[in-house]
């Protein structure tokens, strides 16, 4: 099978027809037009990741169409991916074919890369790691300047650190970043900045304070906590939570609370259903809550979350996933309408996109 080609060429044609989609979503709630963000046209990918395909003594960097896992797409550079991800995998390709130890069962390579250009590559192999290994894996995350993860069955070596550090800009301010390995993080860093100054923008500056769900390593958090009082943020994931907690310890904010606790944990908090020992140092009561920022997984909020988000006079809604988002928005259209909307495209050349809307109640 060739590889795919990324024509730049059709890109100003797919985001005009990403946006007529979002229209026609959210034309039942009387929406603004969206403010459209667009991405760079290559190289605005900050993560990749390949399957390793032998042929012969050779071992290509390969993908595969949705479905088939045995009709490799060979790379030798991935225009869509970064600067640095497109530097480093010549590199790495030439170190494992001189490195028997490098090479020997080697199938996954995944790179994560930052704007600020930090870089870390995790290989992945079908085999146990050990000394030899080590001391290989030592020596080229040296001569490459980037840090190295090894994995394999039961077992995680780390060369460096694990993660990486991200500097975007909001507002005039620069935000640091730990984006640890194996958690989410906005793939899209050019794309990424300006939804944060969007959601910045339009949550304003107020003197209430806000209540944040889903905030995984605190991407929205620290430019959002400048325009409020105190926040409450929540995330499930414990990786997560401990990014977030460098994170803001790391950009001096310190009127955010951070709770391990599921969205729908804390709905039942915030209703009284039960008590749960990681809110013991926390008034509820003692929050002035004037808006909630959610930003969900694809699924979207669940019917109980959604009718916690009822109860605020202003609700800031960052979405993967527009057809759910509607779903929400139909959720809550007869107390809240939809006052500024914003299209993300974080994923050129492709049907998914990013969607942003502030609802305020009627």
């Amino acid at each position: 099978m060739s590889r795919p080609h990324f024509d730049t060429s059709t890109y100003t044609a797919q985001l005009d027809e990403k946006v007529e989609r979002l229209n026609a979503l959210l034309a039942p709630f009387a929406a603004p037009a969206p403010q459209v963000f667009e991405s760079p046209r290559e190289h605005y990918r900050l993560r990749a990741e390949f399957r390793l395909w032998r042929e012969g003594e050779q071992r290509h960097y390969a993908m595969f169409e949705a479905g088939d896992k045995h009709t490799p797409i060979f790379f030798d550079d991935f225009p869509i991916a970064s600067r640095k991800i497109n530097a480093l995998m010549p590199l790495l390709k030439s170190a494992w074919q001189a490195s028997s130890v490098l090479s020997f069962k080697l199938f996954q390579v995944e790179f994560l890369t930052t704007l600020s250009g930090d870089a870390l590559v995790t290989l992945c192999y079908h085999r146990p790691l050990d000394g030899a290994w080590q001391a290989e894996a030592e020596k080229l995350a040296a001569d490459l300047q980037v840090s190295i993860i090894g994995r394999s069955k039961g077992k995680r070596l780390v060369i460096g650190r694990d993660y990486v550090e991200e500097q975007l800009q909001v507002a005039g301010r620069t935000y640091r970043y730990r984006q640890p390995e194996g958690a989410f993080t906005q793939p899209n860093g050019e794309v990424c900045q300006q939804m944060l100054g969007w959601a910045y923008d339009a949550l304003g500056e107020r003197q209430d304070d806000l209540l944040e769900l889903y905030c995984g390593n605190g991407n929205f958090t620290l430019p959002l906590a400048t325009r409020v009082r105190k926040v409450l943020a929540t995330e499930i994931s414990k990786t997560s939570v401990n990014a977030a907690l460098a994170n803001l310890a790391d950009n001096s904010v310190d009127n955010v609370t951070l709770v391990r606790l599921s969205a729908e944990e804390l709905t039942e908090a915030l209703n009284e259903v039960r008590p749960f020992r990681r809110l013991a140092d926390v008034d509820l009561k003692s929050y002035d809550f004037g808006c909630v920022f959610v930003d969900p997984p694809r699924a979207g909020m669940d019917p109980d979350t959604c009718e916690l988000t009822r109860r605020f006079e202003r609700i800031l809604y960052i979405s993967c996933n527009p057809e759910t988002l509607a779903a929400n928005i139909a959720q809550l259209s007869d107390t809240h309408q939809v006052t500024r909307c914003a299209l993300f495209d974080q994923f050129p050349y492709t049907h998914h996109m990013e969607a942003g809307v502030l609802l305020e109640r009627r």
